[in-house]
């Protein structure tokens, strides 16, 4: 067992096998695996090769190992994002849902002290979304669920989806926002990995500012809900939202609560490669509201989370706070786990 305190918040699950699609309707986009190079398979949609991962993916033991390696003490396990499958009608989706949360449950009751899961839900459909989420926190035993930035083209923040931000916030459910199939995708000029470099962060952004300005962090002030990749680009628009609701009246009325103070009570990874943007962050969010996140296994990982961490020119008080301390906050029902002497 490793005495490594410090807990990734941002890493995806791809299960081994899905099952075959029993669903009525034709030509539909679901999942399936195909052989790859050793230790890899092809995740298949539409007949054609989405992303080839590999067994870090599904093999816990492997996963094990790297987190050994890397000095990570907890992973919180998440579907790779395109898995969440909004395009899916709502009852087809909820069947695949159901299905990763139970692998992700089953990987976590494989080393109990070292995973936590979120989960997925239909929230296409958003009842179905509410019924999943029960299921996966209460009999699941997940601390929550992932969702995507929007919902097949729909803002998070788009007052359709409060009922289930209202039941996470019940339940006490974690929400982590990932993006998916961003906005100007049309605007790129260069190869598809642009749309995680560039296109990722703009869309979180906006998620993000969407639960401002729409008002579902106002309705919802105990809900427990981060962001991927920073925030994305909520850090450069917080000034200029803020500004902007000082100074017109209707922006105020719609918006009840001042946009710097609603982003300090979200959460946000520190996955943005650079000590000088994680400073930043810690300055617009504050320390209690930043946590350390890897996007284990994929290719654009950060490989030394921890080791950037604590290169930062920070009290140890702080470094333990992005470490493990708000992510155990954010995680609500998590056991926290034991610090050792000069751990910081």
């Amino acid at each position: 067992m490793t005495d490594h305190d410090s807990i990734d918040v941002h890493t995806h699950v791809v299960p081994d096998e899905f099952p075959p699609y029993l669903g009525h309707r034709l030509g539909v986009r679901w999942p399936s695996m195909a052989p790859a190079q050793a230790c890899h398979r092809h995740v298949m949609l539409d007949a054609k090769v989405y992303r080839t991962v590999s067994h870090q993916c599904w093999d816990c033991q492997v996963r094990l190992a790297d987190m050994e390696t890397m000095q990570i003490g907890r992973q919180v396990l998440s579907p790779m994002p395109e898995l969440l499958s909004y395009w899916l009608a709502g009852d087809d989706a909820t069947v695949l849902t159901r299905f990763l949360n139970e692998a992700i449950a089953g990987m976590v009751q494989q080393a109990p002290a070292r995973f936590v899961g979120l989960g997925a839900v239909p929230l296409q459909d958003v009842e179905r979304a509410i019924g999943e989420l029960d299921h996966a926190v209460h009999q699941c035993g997940l601390a929550g669920v992932e969702i995507g930035s929007n919902i097949d083209g729909v803002s998070i923040g788009d007052a359709r989806f409060l009922p289930f931000f209202e039941a996470a916030e019940r339940w006490g459910a974690a929400i982590f926002v990932h993006a998916l199939r961003p906005a100007g995708m049309d605007r790129l000029v260069g190869p598809p990995i642009l749309e995680q470099a560039l296109a990722f962060p703009g869309e979180v952004g906006l998620a993000a500012a969407s639960l401002l300005t729409g008002g579902t962090l106002a309705r919802c002030p105990r809900l427990r809900i981060a962001f991927s990749h920073g925030g994305g680009t909520l850090a450069q628009l917080l000034p200029r939202l803020q500004h902007a609701w000082e100074s017109f009246p209707a922006l105020r009325e719609a918006v009840p609560t001042a946009p710097r103070v609603g982003a300090r009570a979200m959460y946000y990874d520190d996955l943005v490669y650079d000590a000088a943007t994680i400073d930043y962050l810690l300055q617009t969010f504050g320390p209690t509201q930043l946590m350390l996140g890897s996007d284990y296994p994929f290719a654009i990982m950060d490989k030394a989370p921890v080791g950037r961490v604590q290169a930062l020119q920070l009290d140890t008080s702080v470094k333990r706070l992005l470490r493990h301390a708000n992510a155990e906050r954010w995680l609500g029902a998590v056991t926290a786990l034991v610090e050792t002497p000069g751990s910081e």
